[in-house]
């Protein structure tokens, strides 16, 4: 008999407390302190006794409150339907979790065991990630099981198990305050993990002599902080570090002792860099030779270096390479190992560690075991008590779904991730979508791209509704806590995992239900902690009590002490116990400019987004920044191809096009491209960024190479342009307005104002008279206070107040008035004479976007207080902006270095 499914997660809703527990985004690892009453979270601060942390948090944590919902932006019930062409329906759970299991049964029995994959993400738990792979490999008896980590850190673990023989950071956190030396490398930190670059900046104003590397090939606000930028061409990364190893080599700064007492492989890999000259490699990297030099020398006479990287690093077909080349830095001059010293990548995802623990991707198994090693399945076969595991290889993440493309995997389960969105070359990601023949997504959030082709939904809770564990960048390990209990029907991942299981098992294997008889997560947990005795990462030690009475802990975890720093004592995981150097060689990327596509591509993540913005978007926060995608160009590219800063652009690539405002942008070089990845066809037109991007893979990780693609970019043409707005909440109104997306060239329904949705429109010629009234109706706007309409040339200008404020608004065919009516819908003055700014005969007010999401300041107001004099201290104390989570303070420089008036920085 199934075991019930249990509500309860042991929550009181009596009085106001707190829960502590750990942020959901990136792979910091922030503790949070949960402020709960009556079941509803009321908001989120930092705990300043989490030592990755210590109760800072980044714009997106202080928002976390305001992203917990428990209407129709979440999945509140399981949802079914026989046939792709009906609309999903709300069924029980316990149906679906009964169908989910037929489906499961029908395909293994017809089709064998790989005929059905998992797709999971590195936001699940620990726990989680348990229950799955034990369900996929001991039950199901299939390795298709990976992750959305294959597309963010499955380089840096194969650089690490290549040169250093585990997939281990070897510094931690506390390096940041030690390093001599700082090199970051394919990261804006700034804004993908903003908690650590705060620990940065405050290390560096009390060591003033701290050098700060950055290479990027965009001046971001990573790169602004700098001492030295290296603005290198994208995927010439281990060009740039085979030669500072050159230049090590030849100025004496290696440590040839170190080499010959705990490395191997060297002699074979100096030979190889002696190509690599600085003058070779600023033909190759585009990075003056002279600075090449001086990086390598601050790099080699530092009394400690540390470097840290991510997905301008990994997201490449050179990922593993790149990674390895950078690792040989340290392994050269012996900077690993000790504090302020060693090649630390900083991960994407709040548990994609934690997942690797467990054995979560087709190449691992729990314990940083190997699928393709005999003996490892043995163990791992005996400690969860099964005759044997599959031996044949897993798909990884591409793989996976171009073989559901194939035909080859039936059934696809989809966990906690959208790859509609996320994938690359999403034109073939959806035809394999299509073509599966069932499609089971487990989600949170209503509005992600993938559940439009779910044939079942099962409804998961999230943060801040479940319990268990994570582990950070640093290995340490922390307990999750539930702090309200999940709505509707929505359960725990390892919940729903667990109960299909158990009815898989009576269809396929009635013997190995009791593999899933879990009563909670620790019971989970316990199992898991076993996996790991003996293993490089052994915390066999740790348990739910442990980590309440001593707090986070960090792998590995023996005779009750964590370890902060790995490989002191020189002795690495290998078969010789010695770390390994490779002969690594600069290749180029997958696709190469052209005639054709001569602008270099790149994507990457904003300040205050997150993925796909299922959580971020339902946070008005976190929507001011930045309010829609854009392509940023170099000034001499957009004066070349005459577009106008905010023009309509159509920017194409082999696999697609798609249409966007332009920004002039210094930051990016001359022939360069730059995109945020966050959006995607729920929030405009076309496939979403993803329609662009390439997914050729590395061949060891086999992640793909989403930092470059060629392009080409042009005027998009579209003389006739929209904008609107309306009041509401914003993930209702998005659903409604959804079709537009798709009957215009350029669209877009974003979050925007106090409280509702802008939507912009553009075509080649103005529509007709009916479609023109569609669109107003769509709006709430058949009947409107003030209206101007020609309809004959595709003009309506209408305005309709409601309880003292903007209800919405449409122009269409003259959008002169657009920034005056969103500044009052943002909560601002309304403007004086409607009329007359309809009519263009008086301006608005300009509207200024917003800088310091956390106290609302906005660009026009720093600058008046620059303009007056301030300085940044005086700016924090006047206008509060940077007093928040401090993600502002890099762009406020940037304001103030703009200005020649401006007093010297505090």
């Amino acid at each position: 008999m199934d075991m019930p499914l249990t509500r309860s997660i042991g929550i009181r809703a009596e009085g106001t407390r707190e829960v502590a527990s750990i942020c959901c985004y990136c792979g910091t690892g922030c503790g949070v302190r949960v402020q709960v009453r009556d079941g509803a979270v009321l908001g989120v601060r930092g705990d300043e006794s989490h030592p990755a942390n210590r109760g800072r948090l980044c714009s997106k944590g202080l928002a976390l409150a305001d992203t917990v919902r428990r209407d129709g932006a979440r999945v509140l019930a399981a949802q079914w339907r026989a046939n792709r062409a009906d609309p999903l329906r709300d069924i029980g759970l316990e149906q679906a979790l009964d169908l989910a299991a037929d489906k499961l049964a029908g395909a293994i029995a017809a089709h064998g065991p790989d005929a059905v994959g998992f797709y999971l993400s590195g936001q699940l738990l620990t726990e989680d990630y348990a229950i799955f792979n034990k369900l996929a490999r001991a039950l199901a008896g299939t390795n298709n099981i990976d992750t959305n980590s294959r597309l963010c850190m499955s380089s840096a673990v194969s650089g690490y198990k290549r040169t250093l023989g585990a997939d281990a950071p070897p510094a931690c956190y506390e390096d940041l305050e030690l390093a001599d030396t700082v090199l970051i490398a394919g990261s804006n930190m700034a804004y993908a993990h903003p908690v650590l670059f705060r620990r940065l900046e405050a290390a560096r104003a009390s060591r003033p002599g701290m050098k700060v590397i950055v290479a990027d090939p965009r001046r971001t606000d990573t790169a602004a902080f700098a001492d030295l930028h290296l603005p290198l061409a994208p995927g010439s990364d281990v060009a740039l570090f085979n030669a500072m190893l050159h230049v090590m080599l030849r100025e004496g700064l290696v440590d040839h002792g170190y080499i010959a007492r705990h490395t191997e492989g060297f002699e074979t890999l100096r030979t190889r860099v002696e190509e690599y000259t600085p003058a070779a490699a600023q033909r190759i990297c585009g990075v003056p030779a002279k600075d090449i030099v001086q990086a390598a020398r601050w790099f080699g006479e530092a009394g400690a270096a540390l470097s840290l990287y991510t997905m301008g690093l990994n997201q490449s077909v050179a990922g593993t390479d790149k990674n390895a080349a950078l690792i040989h830095l340290h392994l050269a001059t012996g900077q690993i190992g000790r504090p302020g010293a060693g090649p630390f990548s900083l991960t994407g995802q709040p548990n994609a560690m934690g997942g690797r623990e467990a054995g979560g991707m087709a190449t691992l198994l729990p314990g940083h075991r190997d699928p393709a090693s005999p003996a490892d399945r043995a163990e791992v076969a005996a400690l969860w008590g099964v005759d044997s595991l599959p031996d044949a290889p897993g798909a990884t993440a591409l793989d996976m779904f171009d073989a559901v493309l194939a035909g080859h995997i039936k059934v696809l389960w989809i966990a906690a991730t959208n790859p509609a969105q996320s994938l690359p070359d999403q034109a073939r990601v959806r035809a394999a979508l299509e073509r599966a023949e069932f499609v089971i997504v487990q989600e949170a959030f209503a509005g992600t791209e993938t559940l439009a082709y779910a044939d079942l939904v099962l409804p998961a809770a999230t943060w801040p509704e479940k319990s268990g564990t994570v582990t950070n960048s640093e290995r340490r390990v922390s307990r999750v806590r539930a702090a309200i209990a999940p709505p509707g029907d929505a359960q725990p991942d390892w919940r729903l995992a667990q109960a299909v299981a158990r009815r898989l098992a009576a269809r396929i294997a009635p013997a190995k239900a009791a593999l899933f008889g879990y009563r909670d997560e620790s019971e989970v947990y316990a199992e898991h902690v076993r996996m790991t005795a003996g293993r490089d990462l052994d915390y066999s030690a740790l348990d739910y009590d442990v980590l309440a009475q001593r707090g986070p802990q960090q792998w590995p975890y023996r005779q009750g002490e964590g370890t902060a720093r790995l490989y002191a004592d020189g002795v690495f995981p290998t078969p010789s116990g010695r770390a390994r150097f490779v002969d690594v060689a600069w290749r180029p990327t997958a696709e190469t400019v052209s005639a054709e596509f001569p602008l270099q591509l790149t994507t990457g993540r904003l300040r205050d987004h997150w993925h796909t913005m299922a959580r971020t978007s339902l946070a008005r926060a976190l929507t001011q920044h930045v309010e829609e995608p854009w392509v940023s160009l170099h000034p001499e590219d957009m004066r070349r191809l005459k577009l106008e800063p905010g023009a309509l652009t159509r920017l194409h690539t082999p696999r697609g096009s798609l249409v966007l405002p332009a920004q002039a942008d210094d930051a990016v070089q001359p022939g360069h491209a730059f995109v945020p990845m966050h959006w995607g066809s729920g929030y405009m037109a076309g496939l979403g960024v993803n329609g662009l991007t390439h997914s050729a893979a590395d061949p060891i990780s086999r992640q793909p190479e989403l930092k470059f693609s060629a392009a080409r970019a042009e005027p998009a043409g579209l003389a006739w342009q929209a904008a609107g707005w309306l009041q509401g909440d914003a993930m209702a109104l998005r659903a409604r307005l959804a079709p537009w997306l798709r009957r215009f060239d350029y669209a877009v329904v974003l979050p925007a104002g106090a409280d509702g949705v802008r939507l912009r429109l553009a075509s080649r010629a103005a529509p007709g008279a009916a479609l023109l009234d569609e669109l107003a109706d769509a709006l709430t706007l058949g009947r409107a206070d003030v209206a101007f309409d020609d309809p004959s040339r595709g003009y309506m200008r209408r305005v309709a107040g409601g309880q003292g404020g903007l209800r919405a608004f449409l122009l269409a065919g003259d959008l002169r008035a657009q920034d005056a009516l969103l500044a009052w819908a943002a909560g601002g003055d309304a403007p004086a004479g409607i009329a007359a700014l309809l009519m263009g005969r008086a301006a608005g007010a300009a509207r200024s976007r917003t800088i310091c999401v956390c106290n609302g300041v906005s660009e026009a107001a720093i600058l008046g207080g620059i303009g007056r004099g301030c300085d940044l201290a005086a700016l924090k104390a006047t206008l509060g902006c940077g007093t928040g989570c401090g993600s502002c303070v890099p762009e406020i420089q940037s304001l103030l270095a703009r200005r020649p008036a401006a007093h010297a920085l505090a």
